[in-house]
């Protein structure tokens, strides 16, 4: 007699699991996980602001700009500090002490405030060089914290993900199916016998 098949199937049916925390979620099933931020969370905000931003923040750091709002905001401070300073000690120490001696042609008061002009200018290009300086340096500082925050989000979610499918893996069934083919010998058998019957009759 031969001897019958036999198949094996097995299924694993992962539980539904949920795990959360204050700041993400995974969702695990059989078809697999799915995970995320929590809404409103700090590491959803920078999640969100590096992926919009990303590249106007690395131009503004290979590409530093005297235009840009804050440098200029910063400019235009200095600017106005340096011209009402010089203009103080221009009228205090130099034009108004000759001034009452009479010691002071107009081609002089011309001279003072040429060189004082040309002091000025050098002391803007100075603070122009170091401001983009600075801006360069702190558009790296951003960019370092911003990509470490989006890295602790990174390494929140998979830890999540991890757990989730711990969980549900834990709460799996696996069924098992065992199914038996057909005796091929005895099937054999069998329509060798019909066919032996069925030429036998006929000569009948």
């Amino acid at each position: 007699m031969g001897k019958k098949s036999q198949k094996t199937t097995s299924q694993t049916v992962y539980g539904d699991t949920t795990t959360t925390n204050p700041y993400a979620y995974a969702r695990t099933n059989n078809s697999g996980t799915i995970s995320g931020f929590q809404d409103g969370t700090a590491l959803n905000s920078v999640y969100n602001f590096v992926n919009k931003n990303i590249d106007s923040l690395l131009d503004n750091y290979l590409n530093p700009n005297i235009n840009s709002e804050a440098n200029q905001a910063k400019l235009n401070a200095f600017t106005k500090t340096l011209n009402k300073q010089t203009k103080s000690d221009l009228e205090n120490n130099i034009i108004n002490p000759l001034s009452r001696r009479n010691m002071i042609r107009s081609s002089q008061a011309t001279d003072l405030y040429k060189n004082l002009s040309d002091k000025n200018t050098s002391s803007i290009e100075n603070y122009i060089s170091d401001l983009l300086s600075q801006a360069q340096d702190n558009s790296a500082g951003m960019l370092n914290n911003l990509l470490k925050y989006y890295m602790d989000g990174y390494n929140v979610i998979s830890d999540m993900q991890n757990k989730s499918l711990q969980t549900s893996s834990g709460n799996a069934t696996k069924t098992t199916e065992v199914t038996s083919g057909s005796d091929w010998l005895s099937n054999l058998t069998s329509i060798i016998n019909t066919a032996i019957s069925s030429y036998y009759g006929s000569k009948r």
